[in-house]
């Protein structure tokens, strides 16, 4: 697989790192105390192509000799190479003969020495000369000390010189302390190539372009929170990743979220692996697939779990479950919940129930309260009732919503209405949307009509579709049609056949009476209701499929009003039964019509226990004639319980003439 060659790709560059320990060790010495840069200030080579070696025996021999440029660079070529004793005596010779790099250097060395007092002495000689590097060590010495007026004169002076720590040491204490300058300092830093200072930057200007979309109170899109799988517990609580991304700001906001997206490519180019994390999860967010697992893997690479576990779902979407693994493996791993989640949801739709609950424990123990709630949908589904409600209430005391409501309806099966009722509460108000349906439902079961509809009104606003269906139901009770048609129209978008059915019917009475049939006229389109009826008849709404039939019908398309009939009648409508009899007897199939006649009649159908009673008279099957009508006149309604008692005597008077 693909992934093995990642694998080797990771220990070359392990290799790598360690054949180039003495660059590694320069960035050290430089984040530590901030070493000058004396390089560049050496006399210049005769060969660029000089070794190393070479290079520190042409100092040394100038050194001797007395040159201050090559005692300067000796000591820090020493002091890089951390050869702490080599290098002091050169850089105190050079110190003494006023070199300024000299100086900021043996601070360094002395701070490693562990002299902090006496390295601040040599950085103020330094910074004082104008040395932006010691000022930047002089500045972040004071900052450790708690001197924070010191520590930001010596930042400023270093972040003035163009010096980009400095910039940035500057930043990080002035955001510390909420001042409006830190934003200056880290954009001056991030365009010297600072990458945690880009990064910074891009958060500080995404944050912001956040904010002017959607208000300060209000928090970005969390990426990809995928439904219920076949064979994984129902609401597995797995999401794509922990990074908040804003949706899709306008005006200002938009300029400053793309300016935001260019400082994390920035960052990330330069091997921040945090940044690339981010501007995956933007990517992805976009649409823009393969980038976005570009920059996945590479912060994964680096270490990132966040970004290995989003990489994970990358693949899962794109089908590819076994490398998914792979990477949710290394996550969790490395302590991430949400890919230990993710592991054990993929175990439990394979049917790996001790694997998964192994998985959603360990996601548990790294902190991730959905272990918990995963683990109480896995023994729910496993009727391990006892064990999911220990599960569920563990991850609802901890703060889990959605396993407060699970826990409320595992109480309320169990009969325990009262127990039930303080957890969907809890859950509402912690914004579950199930909850409030439930709590709507609860009250209505209570016949506190009015609460029920205070929470099916919350949920509905918040887009659940049962519960804006039985607010429009309310609505049409109270004989406020237009906020019904409202709610019953979101029901219906949202899936739900019975809305379809009642927003179709408040539609179909507001449609004229039809005018008589002109021969030769052009078939009429299907209203806005019929269209309605149907998606609730493709739904399997049987009293839907009846008025599909019978518009259907009224149109003189037989065929498919037969359908539609035929459909409801095989679901178990008897008045689908009914019409479709009746249709057949207009075409001649009398006797299949009796067939349906009799299972509507029996289904509890007067008008078809009438039909068959006609129908036995008129074959002169009197008995079985009166035993329809009989039950015609026990069914009704009352014009079909008369009709039928009237036939019902004639026929009693031609048995017994």
């Amino acid at each position: 697989m693909v992934f093995m060659g990642d694998r080797a790709t990771l220990l070359e560059t392990g290799r790598f790192v360690q054949r180039h320990a003495r660059n590694a060790a320069d960035e050290i010495i430089e984040a530590v105390g901030a070493v000058d840069a004396v390089v560049g200030t050496t006399a210049e080579t005769d060969a660029e192509n000089e070794t190393e070696t070479e290079v520190e025996a042409r100092h040394r021999r100038a050194a001797e000799r007395g040159d201050l440029a090559s005692m300067s660079a000796l000591g820090a070529l020493l002091l890089r190479r951390g050869d702490l004793d080599g290098a002091e005596p050169y850089l105190r010779a050079a110190t003494a003969e006023g070199d300024r790099a000299a100086a900021n250097n043996l601070g360094v060395l002395l701070h490693q020495r562990g002299y902090p007092d006496e390295a601040a002495g040599w950085w103020r000689v330094a910074a004082v000369a104008g040395s932006a590097p010691a000022a930047h060590a002089l500045g972040r010495h004071h900052r450790e000390r708690g001197d924070e007026p010191a520590a930001e004169y010596w930042l400023r002076q270093a972040a003035e010189q163009g010096h980009a720590l400095g910039a940035y040491a500057l930043a990080d204490l002035l955001e510390h302390r909420s001042d409006v300058g830190a934003e200056r300092w880290l954009r001056a830093a991030a365009e010297q190539g600072h990458r945690e200072a880009a990064y910074r930057l891009a958060l500080a200007l995404e944050r912001r372009a956040t904010e002017t979309t959607r208000g300060p109170h209000e928090t970005g899109t969390r990426l990809r929170t995928p439904g219920a799988r076949a064979g994984v517990p129902s609401g597995a609580a797995v999401t794509g990743t922990a990074v908040a991304v804003p949706g899709q700001p306008a005006g200002e906001g938009a300029g400053e979220a793309a300016e935001a997206e260019q400082w994390f490519r920035q960052a990330a180019a330069r091997g921040h692996r945090r940044a690339a994390l981010h501007l995956g999860a933007i990517l992805e967010h976009r649409g823009e697939l393969k980038e976005a697992g570009r920059w996945y893997l590479s912060s994964a690479k680096e270490g990132e779990a966040k970004a290995a576990c989003a990489l994970g779902f990358l693949l899962r979407d794109a089908g590819d479950e076994e490398s998914a693994a792979v990477w949710w493996l290394r996550a969790a791993q490395d302590g991430d919940g949400n890919a230990a989640n993710a592991l054990g949801a993929l175990h439990a739709a394979r049917g790996e129930q001790q694997t998964a609950e192994r998985w959603y424990r360990a996601a548990m123990d790294a902190g991730d309260v959905n272990g918990a709630y995963n683990l109480g949908l896995l023994c729910a589904a496993q009727d391990r009732i006892p064990q999911a409600e220990q599960w569920y209430r563990r991850a609802a005391y901890a703060g889990h919503r959605e396993a407060a409501n699970a826990l409320a309806v595992l109480l309320l099966q169990a009969g325990d209405a009262n127990g039930a009722e303080p957890w969907f509460s809890k859950a509402a108000e912690a914004g579950s949307v199930d909850a409030a349906f439930n709590l709507g439902i609860l009250h209505a079961g209570r016949g506190d009509d009015r609460t029920a509809l205070v929470w099916y009104e919350r949920a509905a606003a918040a887009g659940h579709t049962e519960a804006a269906l039985q607010v429009g139901i309310a609505a049409l009770r109270d004989g406020d049609e237009q906020t019904a048609e409202r709610h019953l129209r979101c029901a219906a978008g949202g899936g739900s056949a019975e809305a379809a059915f009642r927003l179709a019917s408040v539609l179909d009475a507001r449609r004229p009476e039809p005018g008589p049939a002109v021969l030769g006229a052009p078939r009429e389109e299907k209203s806005e209701c019929e269209e309605w009826y149907e998606r609730a008849a493709q739904q399997g709404h049987r009293r839907a499929q009846v008025r599909v039939g019978m518009l259907a019908a009224g149109r003189g398309d037989l065929a498919e009003a037969d359908r539609w009939y035929r459909e409801a009648a095989e679901a178990g409508s008897r008045n689908g039964a009914f019409n479709l009899g009746l249709l057949l007897a207009r075409e001649g199939s009398e006797r299949e019509a009796a067939l349906w006649w009799t299972r509507a009649a029996r289904a509890g159908h007067g008008r078809a226990a009438l039909r068959l009673a006609l129908l036995a008279a008129r074959r002169g099957e009197l008995t079985e004639g009166r035993r329809w009508c009989d039950r015609a006149v026990e069914l009704g309604p009352a014009e079909v319980a008369e009709r039928a008692a009237r036939l019902s005597e004639a026929l009693h008077q031609e048995l017994t003439a």
